[in-house]
Formats: structure tokens, C-alpha cells, sequence
């Protein structure tokens, strides 16, 4: 449920909803470049405060002049079950063992040159990373993702087959590329004729 939940906030199925945590979150992460972490939470879980306990007031009076049924304002979220089951919980504790145990591993792996190609491969995206270090902080890279995430699969799924043809049209040429780099390693031999019986390259 909770996975459909944030789906439909990424697809903006309920716009309003969506827009609030849209704002709300690129709004927090901008006060944080001029606020402390602290200065923003605080000021948040105020405002939020604020806002609950003059509904709660508001509907209280209305209950008082009997203009309103008298029910809470929040009900529905006070009703919401949140909470796990042991096995859920043990299900989840374990994912997150598995997950952090496979992280390590992995990471052990790179930095020990566990493989020799896939330690130059991060050798080279850390080199890169430095750059974008230099040009933006995490903050920024964050609200840029913040962004992205409210975005990209949406433009995705409202323009998918032109996304999906472009980036076919990509995968074609990067395996071509594959193709001839693997027919020069091989001695520059033409592709050999799939089909029975079809001819064979030459040997020297």
C-alpha cells in the first residue's frame, strides 16, 4: 500500500497531494542553505503544529454553535494503521541485513580490487564526481534529484514510445561499436553467417 501510495505521488494522480510534498520538500532543502538542519525541522514541526491545532479549534467551535457533526478533522490519518507485524518487521529486518551485508561486500570488492575493471570503473566515476564537486555541493545535487524524481518517470509516461525508440536508437550504435571493437580483437575477420550451413570466414 504504501508503495502504490508513492507512486501515485510520483505520477501525480492526486495533484494537490503531490504538489504539497513537491513544494514542501524542494521548499526544506532550499531553507537548509541558509538555515541549520536543526533551524528547519524545528520551524516546520511548528508550522505544522500550528496548522493542526487551529483546524482542530476551528472544528471544535463549529461542534460548539452545532454547525458541524463534531467529527475530528484528521480522523481518517488517526485511523491509518501504521504499524508492523512481527513477521513484517522480521521480513524487513532481514531485507535490510541482506542489503547492507551485500553493500559491503561489494564495496570491499571495489576498494580491494576485488576486479581490476570494476575498480577502474569507480576509479574513473570518483575522478568525475570531484568535478561535479567542485561545481555544485550535495545539497544541490539532492534537490536536483528531488526534482528529477517528480518529473522524469511522468515525462516518461506521457512520451514513452519516443523515449523508447531514442534510446534503442542508442543501444543500436553502442552495440555496433561492441561489434566491430569485438571483430578487431577477433583479427578483423568478417561476422561469420549465422544460418546453417552458411559460409565461414576465412583462415590464414
Amino acid at each position: 500500500m504504501a508503495n502504490i501510495n508513492v507512486m501515485d505521488l510520483i505520477y501525480w494522480k492526486d495533484t494537490e497531494r503531490t504538489g504539497m510534498v513537491f513544494t514542501g520538500l524542494v521548499v526544506g532543502l532550499l531553507s537548509l542553505f541558509q538555515l541549520s538542519i536543526i533551524t528547519v525541522i524545528s520551524t516546520i514541526s511548528l508550522g505544522a503544529l500550528c496548522f493542526t491545532v487551529s483546524v482542530s479549534l476551528y472544528y471544535k467551535i463549529l461542534q460548539v454553535l452545532n454547525m458541524g457533526d463534531g467529527v475530528h478533522p484528521f480522523k481518517a490519518y488517526l485511523d491509518l494503521d501504521i504499524s508492523f507485524s512481527g513477521e513484517l518487521a522480521d521480513q524487513y529486518t532481514q531485507k535490510t541485513i541482506v542489503t547492507v551485508v551485500s553493500a559491503a561486500n561489494s564495496l570491499k570488492n571495489l576498494f580491494l580490487v576485488g576486479n581490476l575493471f570494476d575498480s577502474l570503473k569507480l576509479l574513473a566515476l570518483m575522478y568525475l564526481v570531484t568535478f561535479l564537486g567542485v561545481l555544485c555541493n550535495g545539497l544541490t545535487v539532492l534537490i536536483i534529484a528531488v526534482i528529477t524524481l517528480f518529473s522524469l518517470p511522468l515525462f516518461y509516461r506521457q512520451h514513452q514510445a519516443k523515449v523508447d525508440g531514442f534510446f534503442a536508437g542508442i543501444q543500436a550504435k553502442i552495440d555496433n561499436v561492441k561489434d566491430i571493437l569485438h571483430r578487431i580483437a577477433q583479427g578483423g575477420g568478417p561476422t561469420p553467417d549465422p544460418t546453417p550451413g552458411g559460409a565461414k570466414p576465412k583462415t590464414q
